[in-house]
């Protein structure tokens, strides 16, 4: 075992020594490109064949900016050298690290020339012979390096050449940008002041025209009446007649003013009553369904409504058709899912005298009973708890809990086990609000199951009794019939 070197750790036998020969022809010209990896072992490293040399990319970059230059506008001229001057910089950093892993490699064949020179003093013989090849190697390699560390210094002198030239080409285009962008400004602000100077003069053309029209209008019409007057000299019988007939044109005018001025009295009289009369009332309670709305007096000099007819209607906001509401008599009215969007008017009759009170607006729907009912449609029965206050006309004294059914083809009223009521949609079946009935008006609604049942029920929210009546108007439109309170089919346009 013989050392190699005081700056190698790996021992060698001289049996291990492979002869090399004289003439070894290397693949490049080039130094080989390799690593040192782990315990000394030189990795050697594959080359992309598709990498072009430093001079080759140079020559490219230079010739693709020569050709674009004259095709190129200002600002993108500006950003190629821009773009170029990053390459130089780039090409410059390669060259860089290239030169720093040139001197490596000087390093590397120095401690492997010293390597060689410390073995050949103690081998003999034919590995003698081997080692001093393998130095005259090593030797040829350094001279190779040698001259491709000149080529690497005469490209870093043209990249750097080049760095400068795109330096000052991108320096000398941003200044011509700034010319062009300062007299593109100046065009531009010219231009607008000449589209101001004329349209100021256009504005005053077009004022000295109305002007000189308005001018030439007057004197024309001051010739026509100079030309009637002339006219009317030459024919003074016909000016005569005029005049008469002037005198008795203004007689009937003064008789139909005074006849004027007596209605305009008349009408001050009578909207002076009416603005009196439609102080007396108001409609109290929101306008929203769930609620229900109160006739209220406010003045007391107001005659009591059990005195009054009353009547209640409810107007499209469309189109203004006035409906009536059959059986809502009363003072208050409690409004129903079908009156959601349209305008209630009631009109209040004493002695003669008619008060009208309408809403401020159409009545809301009631937050959150779309999605309720739309919650229930996909139930096939629907069970809501009620109590009868009347039946067939005739109150009940008794508050006892009953259900109502709606379902997807009838109506079921029952008490406990016991049925009272079961039918199927049909054109004789009437479902609405309650018309009347106090403050409990807005939680009861009036069924007809047929001509001679019909009952009066309260739930036990306003919610249920709306999203009752909804839901079971659904049902019922699904089975081809509208279903509606008395009178309201012909508005609903069956």
């Amino acid at each position: 075992m013989t050392r190699v070197s005081r700056n190698f750790s790996d021992t060698v036998e001289k049996e291990a020594l492979p002869a090399v020969s004289a003439d070894v022809i290397f693949a490049s010209s080039r130094f080989p490109n390799y690593k040192i990896g782990a315990y000394n072992h030189i990795v050697n490293v594959k080359g992309d064949p598709k990498v072009l040399s430093m001079k080759e990319i140079v020559a490219r970059e230079t010739a693709l900016l020569l050709e674009q230059q004259n095709r190129l506008s200002v600002r993108d001229l500006a950003n190629k050298f821009e773009k170029g001057l990053a390459a130089a910089a780039k090409l410059s950093e390669e060259a860089r690290l290239r030169e720093a892993a040139s001197l490596e490699k000087h390093v590397l064949l120095k401690k492997l020339r010293d390597a060689l020179e410390s073995l050949k003093g103690r081998v003999a013989g034919r590995n003698k012979d081997d080692v001093e090849e393998a130095i005259a190697m090593v030797e040829a390699l350094a001279v190779q390096l040698t001259q491709r560390e000149g080529e690497l210094i005469q490209e870093k002198t043209e990249v750097k050449k080049l760095a400068t030239f795109l330096k000052q080409a991108s320096e000398d285009a941003k200044k011509l940008v700034d010319e062009e962008r300062a007299f593109a400004r100046a065009e531009i602000e010219n231009a607008r002041a000449a589209v101001q100077r004329v349209e100021e003069a256009l504005q005053e053309k077009e004022q000295m025209s109305r002007a000189s029209g308005k001018q030439d209008l007057e004197e024309l019409m001051k010739d026509v009446q100079e030309a009637r007057r002339i006219k009317m000299l030459h024919r003074p019988s016909k000016v005569m007649d005029m005049e008469h007939e002037l005198r008795a044109l203004r007689v009937q005018l003064a008789e139909k003013s005074k006849h004027s001025l007596l209605l305009q009295k008349e009408l001050a009289r009578s909207k002076r009553v009416e603005e009196n009369l439609s102080h007396l009332y108001e409609l109290d309670g929101a306008e929203v369904l769930g609620s229900y709305l109160r006739i209220k007096p406010c003045s007391d000099i107001a005659p009591e409504l059990s005195k009054c007819a009353i009547q209640w209607y409810r107007i499209s906001s469309e189109g203004g058709k006035k409906e009536l509401i059959s059986g809502a008599r009363k003072s208050v009215y409690a409004p129903e899912p079908f009156d959601v969007g349209r305008i209630l008017q009631v009109e209040i009759i004493y002695d003669g005298q008619l008060i009208m009170l309408t809403t401020t607006g159409a009545i809301d729907p009631a937050a959150g009973l779309g999605n309720y009912v739309e919650a229930l449609v996909r139930k096939h029965d629907v069970e809501f708890n009620v109590v009868v206050t009347q039946m067939n006309g005739v109150d009940q004294p008794s508050e006892s809990i009953h259900v109502l059914h709606v379902g997807k083809m009838r109506m079921k009223l029952r008490k406990g086990k016991a049925t009272i009521a079961k039918e199927y949609y049909s054109c004789s079946m009437q479902l609405c609000g309650v018309r009347g009935g106090g403050n409990a008006a807005a939680q009861a609604l009036f069924w007809q199951a047929k001509k001679e049942f019909s009952v009066v029920l309260a739930f036990e929210s306003e919610r249920d009794r709306n999203a009752a009546i909804m839901l079971a108007r659904r049902f019922a439109f699904d089975c081809n019939i509208m279903l509606a309170g008395p009178d309201d089919r012909a508005s609903l346009g069956t």
